[in-house]
Formats: C-alpha cells, structure tokens, sequence
C-alpha cells in the first residue's frame, strides 16, 4: 500500500490519541505518562475515499531519563524511512520546545512532504499561540488541531490526501490470516518476531513488559501471507499493578480474540505454568487454533529423553486440550522457529478445513458402529447422519435418536475419531447434536 502516514514528535503530545481517531478504533494505548508508545504501530484509514496506513510512534527524544529512549528513536527514524506523508505533532498548551527543536532539524533531513500538527488547540487561545511553531521552518502551512475533540482533522487530512498518488486499498491485511503470539512476560515473543523479519520491528530488553500495544507485522513465508500480532506478556491480574500494563493485557486479548491462530510461547526453564494454561484456556474458549511453543530450549540440560517426558507433562496439564501441538524452540540459535510458522499455518489450514458429507458419513457411520454410544435410562441412541456445519471452525452435526442422552464420554470418543481421520491438528472441534 503506497499510502503512508507517519505521526512523529516528542513524546506526550497527542500522537496515540489522533492515530486512534484516525483509525477509529482504540487501538494504542493513551496515556499522559510519557514513553507509553514505543514500536511502530500500524492501522487503516480512509478520507474522501483514499485509504491509507497510518504509522503511531513513540516519542522523539535525546538525552532522557527514559531506558528505551535510544530504540523508540530507531523505531521513529523507520517510520520517517516507510511514510510517504510525515505528520509533525507538537503540543499547543506547552508551545516550542528543545526537542520540537532537535527533532525538526531531523524531520527536514528527509525528502517527504511534512505537515506541521498542532495538537490540543481546543481553545482560540491556544490557535492563536500555534503560531509560534511556524518558527521550526516546516512549511508554509500549521494545522492546529485538536486529538480529542477531532476539530481541525478535516482541514488537515484535506491536505493528507493531496500527497497520495493513488486512492489506496481497503485495509489490505482484512482476508489475511492473523497469528498472535501470546505468553507471558520475557518469554522472547518480540525476538521470535524480530528473527522472522529479519528486523527490529519491535523493540526487546530484558526488562518485562517491554511491549506495551499488540504491534501488527505482515509477513510472508513459502508464498503465504499472514499478520504475526506481536503481544504484551499477559500475568495474573494480581500483578497487575499499573494502568498502563492493563490496558496492555487487555490489547493482548484482543489480539488473541481477532486471531485465527494463537502461538502460546512458554519458558522451557519454567515449564507449562498456570497463567499459560489460562491464555490456552481462553484461546479454547474462543475456538482459535492453538499451538504450544516451548522457547528457550537451548538453556534446558536434556538427553535423548528430555522432549518426550517434558511433552508427557505438558499433555497430562493439558487435559481435554491434548489435541494442542507442542513445538520446541530456541530463538536466540534459530532452532525450529521457521518450522513452528509452518506449524502455524497448518493449524489454520485445519481450521478452516471442509470434509465432503459423502466421506464425513462414510468413515464416522462405520466407527460409531464399532463402538455405539451407550443407553442411558434404557434409551436407545441412533445416530443417523452427520454434517460439518457452515461455521469458521470445525463443527459438526450429529442427527440421532435421544441426543439429550449422549454422554460428554462419547463425545470425546467421536472427536478423537475425526481427528484421527481428518486431522484439524491445533483446532477446536465442536459438537452439536440433533433429534433425527
């Protein structure tokens, strides 16, 4: 997609806010702490019928007290690098600072149209304070705006779209599968992401809760496309302390619910915890493919042995869940992380996967009869005829005599019977039964 817009400048002043508005959905998360943005985050957007990507960026900083400070810069300068159209937002109520200073003298080193934005004019004080900005030297125009209020926008993104050369497409990434990584704190999520790309898309320390939004990567790999959802560690609720990891867990779960594949990451060192069986809990719960990656097995002191009895451990947690493939990594050495995305795909494959109703009836008639579901209450149960029901994920109908009676037992036996003859590795599969 040609179209790009980058919104860049210090921190704190309004950038997350506009991209939202931009995008209309919250998907950054705001805040009035400093620092809270730090990769690049993308969206989609439309004006007068042009579709662009908007780029949201942490702040432009030298010389802070801030940890990231060097990263979030690195990150910025890539988005300068992608954008075809460069928003410049400064802060209305604060007016020039040093670093609106320092950073518009980096700004003016690349060739691209520059708007100047000046954020949080919610007053005809502050308009007419805006006009001190004209002193950076980026153009004859200033578009004083308001984020929260939205007043200003139109007069802006008027200006926007005069820089496009073509009208765009439609969020290009809507029919594409979405895979999101998932895990907790520290578990090299944004490294395992990092490696795919070949790049730093997202930024990694060894400091927990590094990734704060869930951060979107299109990437292809043996001529297929998907989105890779890089996501903020989720803890336990009790941990949570600070509003900002919050809203950081709760973007985490809306990654995982707008998945169609989730890669729960795990600590080899720590093994299969409560809080992993929880997002894989969840994940089940919204009928999502589902893998188990365990990282880290590099650290891991291990014999011919090791895997098997380590899967064995995992698979007696899992319970009902056992249908989840597990995969062992190493993102630091580049063990297996190629083929965990092939693992990926093959659940979403599954997913999505139709079995003919002739074949369907065909296999699971003769199984059933092999092993017929038991009376209950002298209750005889026939099972008649069976269809894969029109859903996004494996379900199926059983039309049969008393299906009130079928017992949660049976219905295990059934699913692992359509597992073991059509597959649907890593996918939930849902039963339905009806009176024939």
């Amino acid at each position: 997609m040609a179209n790009i817009v980058a919104i860049v400048g210090r921190p704190n002043v309004g950038k997350s806010t506009f991209f939202n508005r931009l995008i209309e959905k919250k998907k950054a998360i705001m805040d009035n702490e400093p620092g809270v943005t730090r990769d690049r985050h993308y969206g989609y957007a439309e004006w007068i019928g042009k579709y662009f990507t908007v780029i949201d960026t942490g702040g432009y900083v030298v010389g802070s007290d801030d940890i990231f400070e060097s990263a979030i810069r690195e990150q910025v300068v890539e988005a300068l690098e992608e954008a075809s159209v460069i928003l410049f937002m400064v802060d209305c109520g604060e007016g020039v600072t040093p670093w609106d200073r320092d950073f518009a003298n980096v700004v003016r080193s690349v060739n691209k149209p520059v708007l100047l934005v000046a954020n949080k004019a919610d007053n005809t004080e502050r308009i007419f304070a805006a006009n001190e900005f004209y002193e950076l030297g980026l153009g004859e125009h200033m578009f004083p705006i308001s984020s929260n209020s939205g007043s200003g926008t139109g007069e802006l993104l008027d200006e926007v779209v005069k820089h496009f050369e073509e009208d765009g497409d439609e969020d290009p990434g809507k029919d594409i599968p979405r895979i999101a990584i998932l895990g907790r704190p520290n578990v090299g999520k944004s490294s395992f992401l990092n490696m795919l790309v070949g790049k730093d898309r997202a930024i990694v320390t060894n400091v927990a809760g590094t990734t704060r939004d869930a951060i979107d990567t299109r990437y292809t790999l043996f001529n297929k496309d998907f989105i890779l959802t890089d996501t903020a560690g989720i803890r336990k609720k009790a941990k949570v302390k600070e509003d900002i990891e919050f809203f950081s867990v709760l973007r985490s779960i809306q990654a995982l619910q707008d998945s169609d594949v989730s890669i729960v990451m795990i600590d080899a060192t720590l093994g299969l915890e409560a809080q992993d069986m929880s997002i894989i809990n969840l994940a089940h719960k919204y009928k999502k493919g589902i893998m188990i990656m365990v990282n880290k097995w590099d650290l891991v002191e291990k014999d011919e042995k090791t895997a098997d009895k380590f899967t064995k451990a995992m698979i007696e947690k899992l319970g009902d869940m056992a249908y989840v493939p597990i995969i062992f990594t190493s993102v630091v050495t580049k063990k297996r992380i190629f083929q965990a995305i092939e693992l990926a795909m093959e659940i979403h494959e599954n997913r999505i996967k139709k079995v003919p109703t002739s074949k369907l009836n065909d296999i699971m008639l003769k199984e059933i009869e092999k092993f017929p579901p038991p009376s209950v209450k002298s209750k005889i149960i026939n099972i008649k005829y069976i269809t894969q029901l029109p859903t996004k994920t494996p379900s199926f109908a059983f039309f049969c005599s008393n299906p009130q009676y079928i017992k949660e037992s049976y219905q295990r036996y059934l699913i692992n019977k359509l597992r073991g003859h059509f597959g649907f590795t890593g996918s939930p599969i849902t039963l339905f039964f009806r009176q024939k």
